[in-house]
């Protein structure tokens, strides 16, 4: 089975006095990409969130975003009596306003409203942890829901390649035949008597430096492993990686040892089939 590195979870909660959104959003990354946006009440948080994003998520380039909207009155934030007091009192030293304009005056100077940091709740905090894993096992779901429409496309392209490498078996008797009676008629042409017997050990030769057999096999395994893989409990689009770009090593010997036009289309449809399995690979878990 196998996952996408595209991803998109969302999770909503209500909480005393306001409503916790959380959305993760992901994308192909090599490594594990975490960007974060917090509200302060929750910042001591960051480290374990970033660590239960990095388990769960293992790649890509995930963006976690905390919303907090406020649904009630929240006694944060507290008049500084003792100091608007004492502006005040300044103020009547200087001015002959009366008293609801000297107010309005202490207001507006510095440090009259005073917000405490409340101590983040245990009870609360494993609410909001739970609305965390909800966002996280929908991202993973959707991750999941995107593999398996690139493991049906990955397994049609591999399928197409073995179908055009089968192609390539039934057209090779007809390729070294065609590269013979281009040698013999090039001697031909010559006008000059040759030894047969030397001729043939020659075109043995010839033949044998051309020869695709290890390729033809070597592919067939490649595409055979790159199947398998795709059957594993497990996701491992670096691995994945590692397996195209074997294929890819062995079409292209294919190609350069070709020397034959029907066998060498054949040849580009695979390299074609291979590069959209490599740029879908990308997005592999």
């Amino acid at each position: 089975m196998i996952e996408s590195m595209t991803g998109y979870g969302k999770a909503v909660t209500q909480l005393p006095n306001k409503k916790l959104t959380i959305e993760i959003r992901s994308l192909n990354s090599k490594n594990i990409d975490i960007i974060t946006r917090i509200p302060s009440s929750y910042k001591e948080k960051e480290l374990a969130i970033r660590k239960k994003l990095a388990k769960k998520l293992v790649r890509g380039k995930v963006s976690f975003v905390m919303q907090i909207e406020s649904t009630g009155i929240e006694g944060a934030t507290k008049i500084n009596k003792e100091l608007v007091r004492k502006y005040v009192e300044d103020l009547k030293e200087i001015s002959t306003s009366d008293s609801d304009n000297l107010l309005d005056i202490a207001m507006r100077l510095p440090d009259t409203l005073r917000t405490e940091k409340e101590e983040l709740d245990v009870a609360e905090w494993k609410v909001v942890e739970n609305c965390i894993d909800t966002a996280i096992t929908e991202i993973v779901a959707y991750r999941q829901t995107e593999g398996a429409v690139l493991e049906k496309d990955f397994r049609n392209r591999v399928k197409t390649i073995i179908n055009l490498l089968e192609q390539v078996n039934v057209l090779d008797p007809e390729r070294k035949k065609e590269v013979r009676d281009k040698l013999k008629k090039a001697i031909d042409e010559l006008k000059q008597k040759v030894d047969e017997n030397r001729f043939e050990q020659e075109m043995i030769y010839y033949l044998e430096k051309l020869d695709i057999t290890e390729e033809q096999v070597r592919l067939k395994n490649h595409l055979d492993y790159y199947l398998e893989m795709l059957d594993s409990d497990t996701s491992n689009g670096r691995k994945l990686g590692f397996i195209t770009q074997e294929m890819g090593r062995e079409i292209n010997t294919l190609g350069s040892k070709a020397n034959f036009a029907g066998m060498q289309k054949i040849v580009i449809q695979m390299k074609d089939e291979l590069e959209k399995i490599k740029e879908q690979n990308l997005n592999i878990l």
